[in-house]
């Protein structure tokens, strides 16, 4: 076991992590000239063409160090904060870390946030400093910057270039130096940790974990202590770039197990693993639950494919283990689910995953946050909210709170006036402003989460020229003046594109959506009115003007009271037309609720 370093790579969006990780595996030749690629360790096509980390990668390598062999067990985590899950769970799988940092950029929100994470779980940090061979480079800076923030020596920072190959034999050589050796018991009863699993059509569920005592054997019989079930151990191994098969994995190592689970549903990520006859008699404190911080509807576009979703989704969560999703049902859309997600790129790789892997055509709702209700009835009951057709009567309701985030915006000093405004235009409060060089500024924000699921963040790097980088945590629940907003067409309230709204901004809001679905609904052979309303009160309306077929054309000349009665005819048959006439949304009208700021 004194051979073995887990560790993992934790970094802002854009340092660099992944490449530093190709880098090490050609170093340790865990990987051969052909099999070699840029972004060796991002196998989805998604994380290719976006050109970011989605999933945390767990692969192992062997590098030999003063005559001695070594066991690296490397974990590549995803940098932006919709996936700070994964880096979490990676975390709770490591001994060490090294702290990326790029050196013309220095170090931005998502560093300090994940690195909060690391130091949490007491994890050995080791500080890279990467792309030291840029042009726009200023080590010496964001080296002080670095000591600054983990108050280490300036010598301790590595000066490293993950393209170039520089620094890369240093890094090997402090993983194994300063990185402590895995503790644990080999004699021990079996304890091993689930931080991820993956499901594969052929073989079903692939569990990974990390074994904290003891070891697991092929064929041996295993209890999963979560959910309680027992199975046999079918084949147990080592991540290589290629699972490597093994007889058995001992404490300390990372590795795969496959037992022939077929159902998702059976694996939990950060369940334990036990010996069937001799289990261990604590189980490993799991990582923080996940708590969703978006809510949106996924309906299947034909009503059929609800199983097919439903299984689609199971196997998802395998793979993503912080998308929560639970049965619902709406008036225009058939059955469907409310999921929760950690923010907007989450939802929006949720939705082409599905699209993708599963061959799912979706219809995705609005997104929205889970408010409190607490209604005059019993001013104790709290009302979990998370759909807006969920909320009681204006008469019958209370209070309404909903939640609040802290936000920290790290930009250059020019656009410390633009990023303000666009938080306080976003119910923002500033709590802090602090210089942390001459240049950059850290700004902190009390901001509700509702405000900044939509599209803050596109927003926010238009403003700052994409200078600014954004973390949040929640800080918990507020009273707040919330509205719910329906709209109707032709008098019938759409339970999909209702909204929940502060009262000051819900005018406009109910205004932009009206004119929005005005240019989206197709015209019918009635006038169709589009109407935003909040309770019985109308505050916004536009119509979708009929088409209308010129019933008077065979009247040429002689009285006009002919051509009236013509008319008012075929006023009749609109009147009675609109009565009995469905109109059909169309899929864009719901997804262009959401950008109704372009």
């Amino acid at each position: 076991m004194k051979n073995i370093r887990n560790f993992c790579i934790i970094a802002h969006i854009d340092h660099g992590k992944s490449t530093l990780a190709d880098r090490l595996l050609d170093a340790t030749g865990a990987v051969t000239a052909r099999e070699k690629q840029n972004q060796l360790l991002d196998s989805m096509d998604l994380e290719r063409e976006r050109g970011i980390t989605i999933k945390s990668h767990a692969i192992q390598m062997e590098y030999v160090y003063k005559g001695e062999t070594y066991v690296l067990n490397l974990i590549d985590t995803p940098g932006h904060v919709d996936f700070s899950y994964e880096v979490s769970r990676s975390i709770a799988a490591c001994e060490g870390a090294l702290l990326v940092v790029d050196a013309a950029q220095s170090i931005q929100a998502q560093t300090i946030s994940n690195l909060y994470l690391a130091l949490e779980n007491d994890l050995e940090i080791i500080p890279v400093l990467n792309k030291v061979d840029l042009p726009s480079a200023n080590p010496e800076v964001v080296t002080d910057d670095i000591v600054g923030l983990l108050g280490c020596d300036a010598e301790e920072v590595i000066p490293a270039s993950a393209k170039t190959g520089i620094g890369i034999e240093t890094i090997l050589e402090a993983i194994i130096e300063r990185i402590p050796a895995p503790q644990g018991d080999v004699n021990e009863p079996l304890q091993a940790l689930i931080f991820d699993s993956v499901y594969n059509p052929f073989r079903g569920v692939e569990t990974y974990f990390r074994i904290l005592n003891g070891e697991i054997k092929k064929g041996q019989h295993i209890k999963f202590m979560a959910t309680n079930n027992d199975y046999y151990a079918d084949e147990v191994g080592a991540l290589k770039l290629k699972q490597e098969i093994k007889s058995s994995v001992k404490a300390g190592d990372v590795g795969y197990l496959i037992t022939g689970i077929k159902e998702a549903k059976e694996v939990k990520v950060g369940d334990t693993i036990t010996d069937f006859k001799n289990p261990t008699k604590n189980s490993i404190d799991g990582f923080e639950d996940v708590k969703p911080m978006v809510f949106a509807g996924i309906y299947p576009v034909d009503t059929d494919d609800y199983e097919e979703l439903r299984n689609s989704m199971e196997k998802l969560q395998l793979n993503d283990a912080s998308l929560v999703f639970q049965p619902e049902s709406s008036a225009a859309l058939g059955f469907g689910f409310r999921c929760g997600f950690l923010g907007m790129l989450h939802l929006e790789i949720i939705q082409e995953r599905l699209e993708r892997e599963f061959g799912m055509t979706v219809i995705t709702t609005v997104p929205n946050v889970s408010y409190y209700a607490y209604t005059n009835k019993e001013p104790d009951e709290i009302l979990l909210v998370n759909n807006p057709s969920d909320l009681p009567e204006p008469s019958s309701l209370n209070r309404v709170e909903e939640p609040y985030i802290k936000a920290s915006i790290i930009t250059k000093s020019d656009f410390v006036g633009p990023v303000m405004s666009l938080c306080i235009g976003k119910r923002g409060q500033i709590t802090n402003q602090t210089y942390l060089t001459p240049e950059r500024v850290e700004l902190s924000f009390d901001m509700p989460l509702a405000e900044i699921v939509f599209d803050f963040y596109d927003r926010l790097k238009t403003v700052s020229k994409g200078y600014a980088s954004f973390d949040y945590h929640p800080t918990g629940m507020r009273v707040s003046k919330l509205v719910k907003v329906d709209v109707l067409l032709n008098g019938n309230p759409v339970d999909a594109l209702s909204a929940l709204l502060h009262q000051d901004n819900a005018y406009d809001v109910g205004k932009k959506m009206c004119e929005k679905l005005r240019q989206l609904i197709p015209r019918q052979q009635f006038d169709i009115p589009i109407q935003a309303a909040i309770g019985a009160k109308i505050i916004s309306r536009e119509t979708v003007k009929a088409l209308r077929k010129d019933v008077t054309a065979k009247c040429y000349g002689g009285d006009i009271s002919r051509k009236r009665k013509l008319l008012e005819k075929q006023k009749k048959g609109k009147k009675r037309m609109r009565q009995v006439g469905n109109v059909e949304i169309p899929q864009e009208a719901f997804m262009a609720v959401l950008k109704l700021n372009d």
